[in-house]
Order: structure tokens, then C-alpha cells, then sequence
């Protein structure tokens, strides 16, 4: 009983997550012909780090809050700042569904770099895994001159800097809080972000029609990965991730009725072999940390 109360509240969290993503993507392409990707990310990440300065106080968590390993932090951020502004940038150029089937692809690349930066074993599961997930690229992304466009190269290649991003993260977490993790990476990335958007002399202010949305932006984004945090404290990975696929048809969904974006059959196939590919890994892991435990 404990175990199925424990995926339901796990589903729960990641509806959530679904929401946020969701809600972050669609105000992203809203925002789109009003605000740059840099200054996107500057007003979300000046928005968030209020918000997470706000936490600590309440929370009382400052004392965990350190520089010691701030390079690590700054390469962490840099990487999430780039993948970011790409994944902006795809957001307005490509049809959502697809946006999401090649971010999915972030945890493949967390494969391939894991065996360099953490010195986990690259196995013939895991190798199987990635080459599923190459092959849902080719379907999702079909590249040829007429198929093969910047917005795609941006979504693909958003989904390394995510994995970068995940790398470092885990790294970090063996020696820092999540308190310490958020307050570096909000901070530092509101920073590239007012360098970047500030590079041509001309930022673009908030108004009634902007602010709501970069709100929007800002909260989502922090409840998607506190959603996912939660659920995957509860419930198995091999549980959490095929919820979280579920956003996959939902954007779609958002595309078709909001956008008139075609549900793509060759989008939402690939995405099932992208998800194969993930799945199979995780549940491979998932039985040697059973049979380690017994």
C-alpha cells in the first residue's frame, strides 16, 4: 500500500512538473517576438534569485550557502545559461513537440559523458540505450536540407549543455546544498544574462503585456525541477521518467490547438525510441541497485 501511495504522490508532483514545462514553453513563444533569449534569461534568473534568497531567510539554510567550489558553479551555470538561451531560441523556431522529443535526449548525452567526468562505466546496455536515442534523433530531426533547420540544431544541441549541466550538478551535490546549488546558479546566471542582454547598449524593459509572462517563466521554471526533485525522492526513476514522457503528447496537444503546429508522426515515433533508449537504461540501473541492496 505504502509503495502505491508513494507513486501516486510521485504522479502528482510530476503533473506538476508537465504543468510548469508546459506553461514555461508556451510563454517562452509568446515572449518570443518581444524579448531576446538573453534578456529572457536575465529578468527570469533576477526574478529567481529573489525568490530563492527569500527561501534561504525563511528556511534559515544560509549557513549553507558557499563559494569553496565556485568554479564548479560558474562552469555548471554557464553551461545551463547556453543551454537555455538555445532552448528559447528553438522554442519560437520549431514546433513544441518537437522541441521536447530532442531535449529528451539530455539524459543519452548524460550517458556518453558520465564515463569522462564521473567515471561510471559506459555498458552494452548503456551503449544500446544511446544508439536507440541516436536513431530517435534522426526520425525526430529527418536532417536534409529542407528538414534540417537552425531551430533544430538549437533544440539538439540545448540537450548537450543540459547533460553538461546534469554532470556537473551531480558532482556538486556530493559536497553542496540544494540551497547553496539554486542561490550560485540564479545569481551567476542573472549576471551573463545582464552582460549578454546588455551587449548592444539596448535592454528591453518590462511592461503590463511582458511582465506577467517572464513571471511565468521564472516561476515555472523553479517549480518544474522542485516538482521533479520530490517525485523522484518517492518513487523510482524507472516510475518518474515515463511520467514525465507524458508531457511529450501534452505540448503537442498545445501546439495543435493554440499554435496550428500538425501532430507529426514521425516526431512522436522517434520520441517513443528516445524514450526506449532512456527507459532501458534506467531500468537496467534501477536492478543493480536492487540486487546490490538484497
Amino acid at each position: 500500500m505504502a509503495g502505491s501511495n508513494n507513486i501516486t504522490r510521485a504522479a502528482f508532483w510530476m503533473i506538476g512538473a508537465i504543468v510548469s514545462f508546459s506553461s514555461m514553453a508556451v510563454a517562452g513563444r509568446e515572449l518570443g517576438g518581444q524579448l531576446d533569449t538573453f534578456e529572457i534569461m536575465m529578468y527570469r534568473s533576477v526574478i529567481g534569485f529573489v525568490i530563492v534568497s527569500a527561501l534561504i531567510s525563511v528556511t534559515g539554510h544560509w549557513q549553507t550557502v558557499n563559494g569553496a567550489r565556485l568554479r564548479n558553479h560558474l562552469g555548471r551555470n554557464l553551461a545551463h545559461f547556453i543551454g537555455q538561451n538555445l532552448w528559447f531560441f528553438a522554442v519560437t523556431a520549431i514546433p513544441l513537440a518537437q522541441l521536447f522529443a530532442l531535449e529528451f535526449t539530455s539524459p543519452l548525452w548524460v550517458i556518453i559523458l558520465a564515463p569522462f567526468f564521473l567515471g561510471e562505466p559506459l555498458t552494452r546496455i548503456k551503449v544500446l540505450a544511446v544508439a536507440l536515442g541516436f536513431i530517435g534523433i534522426l526520425i525526430v530531426a529527418r536532417p536534409s536540407p529542407e528538414t534540417l533547420t537552425i531551430g533544430t540544431i538549437a533544440a539538439g544541441t540545448s540537450a548537450i549543455f543540459f547533460a553538461a549541466t546534469t554532470i556537473i550538478t551531480k558532482r556538486l551535490t556530493r559536497t553542496d546544498s540544494v540551497a547553496c546549488i539554486l542561490f550560485w546558479l540564479t545569481l551567476t546566471q542573472a549576471i551573463m544574462g545582464l552582460v549578454t542582454a546588455g551587449f548592444d547598449g539596448d535592454i528591453a524593459p518590462l511592461d503590463a503585456q511582458t511582465t506577467p509572462l517572464i513571471l511565468v517563466i521564472a516561476i515555472a521554471g523553479l517549480t518544474a525541477h522542485f516538482s521533479i526533485t520530490n517525485a523522484l525522492a518517492i518513487a523510482p526513476a524507472s516510475v518518474v521518467i515515463p511520467i514525465d514522457f507524458a508531457r511529450l503528447p501534452a505540448i503537442a496537444v498545445i501546439g495543435m490547438l493554440y499554435y496550428n503546429e500538425p501532430l507529426d508522426i514521425y516526431v512522436l515515433i522517434g520520441a517513443l525510441i528516445i524514450f526506449g533508449g532512456n527507459y532501458l537504461n534506467i531500468s537496467s540501473e534501477s536492478r543493480k541497485i536492487r540486487v546490490a541492496d538484497k
